[in-house]
């Protein structure tokens, strides 16, 4: 998160448009500033990167198809320097162009022509998940002998191994563990993790759900942590019981 994240939030977001079509940056402009929103610009990739590390915006809504550096290049670079909410704006809709966002680390997928309403909507939407994950002081939540959880900095220990979780990976993790035992139904989660704006959006539920096993199941073929209630959610293993019948909790 960059610092800006935590402290312009909450009065005029800056947000960074990158897009070489100076109409869809005017367009974006015009209708950003309308809600309160602050707008910074870039027309390519390298002056997006540079904007990012120079103005730390609080988001980047960023265009897939620019010429010379794509979106998709252009957000690998920003990955390396800011884990600031990037949305991608893009003509294209298969599923495949939407994973490559999302496994490069993108917050969110707009398709071209969207709407003003939809815009702003979705901007909204990541703002307020990087507001919900910021963390209060908590201890350490170990849940057994391979795997714990760090509250105070968005990380796995698996097997010895501290690994980073994205912030959505932690959010999503972090409201499994809370109900630890119980099926989540799949709108519950989408609600709570991503906004009420994607309760019906389980293709993006599913994808996380196998990004967080991917880095915390030791057999992604037989599932220790995370299981699929099938046609209803997903439920995290009830832990607690595990270690009162261990005896390891009185």
């Amino acid at each position: 998160m960059s610092p800006s994240s935590v402290s312009n939030t909450d009065v005029h977001p800056l947000v960074l448009v990158v897009d070489d079509e100076p109409r869809i940056i005017r367009f974006v402009r015009i209708n950003l500033e309308m809600e309160g929103f602050r707008v910074i610009e870039a027309s390519n990739g390298l002056q997006a990167v540079d904007e990012v590390r120079e103005k730390m915006p609080d988001a980047v809504l960023l265009d897939v198809s620019m010429p010379e550096m794509d979106g998709f290049e252009t957000l690998r670079m920003i990955r390396e320097i800011s884990s600031v909410p990037v949305v991608m704006l893009t003509v294209r809709s298969s599923e495949e162009d939407k994973v490559r966002g999302l496994d490069l680390g993108a917050d969110d997928y707009i398709t071209k022509p969207f709407s003003p309403r939809e815009l702003v909507s979705r901007l909204r939407a990541v703002l307020r998940r990087v507001q919900a994950t910021t963390l209060t002081a908590s201890p350490l939540l170990v849940i057994d002998d391979y795997l714990s959880v760090d509250f105070n900095t968005g990380e796995v220990i698996v097997n010895g191994e501290r690994i980073k979780l994205r912030p959505t990976e932690f959010r999503l993790l972090r409201h499994l563990i809370e109900n630890a035992g119980w099926t989540v139904p799949y709108s519950t989660l989408l609600s709570k993790v991503w906004g009420y704006e994607y309760k019906d959006a389980i293709a993006y539920l599913r994808l996380y759900i196998n990004y967080l096993r991917k880095k915390i199941e030791p057999d992604l073929e037989n599932p220790r942590y995370i299981f699929t209630e099938r046609g209803m959610g997903y439920r995290f293993v009830d832990f607690r019981r595990q270690q009162i019948e261990r005896g390891e909790v009185l």
